[in-house]
């Protein structure tokens, strides 16, 4: 097992949460937490990853490979997409209705919306 899938997926999440903060519009933020998100999907496919193993689909019930992938593992990492797309789409959405009524998607200049 090698640490190089660990350390692109912390260095992936660390330049998403980076942008984040450094970010002065809205839409960049959204694009970067949607990086700091893929950073999941590496992290969950290094950790499901075997070298040498074989796909979870059988020919017959009594020919099995000694070892195969967790097919669970690769579920989660689709889920995980989908659910980054959900977000993403939510927010630049949120981002569009803002920048209509108020003509601006700097957060320095959003100051007024706070509750």
């Amino acid at each position: 097992m090698t640490l190089y899938p660990y350390l692109v997926a912390g260095a992936v999440l660390l330049l998403g949460i980076i942008g984040i903060a450094r970010s002065r519009n809205l839409v960049h933020a959204v694009v970067c937490l949607a990086v700091a998100q893929s950073a999941t999907y590496v992290l969950l496919l290094a950790v499901g990853y075997q070298r040498g193993a074989t796909a979870p689909i059988f020919q017959s019930p009594t020919a099995r490979a000694a070892t195969m992938v967790d097919p669970v593992v690769q579920a989660l990492t689709l889920t995980d997409i989908v659910v980054s797309a959900t977000v993403t789409s939510m927010l630049l959405a949120l981002a569009i209705q803002i920048a209509k009524r108020h003509a601006s998607v700097d957060p320095d200049e959003l100051r007024s919306l706070r509750g």
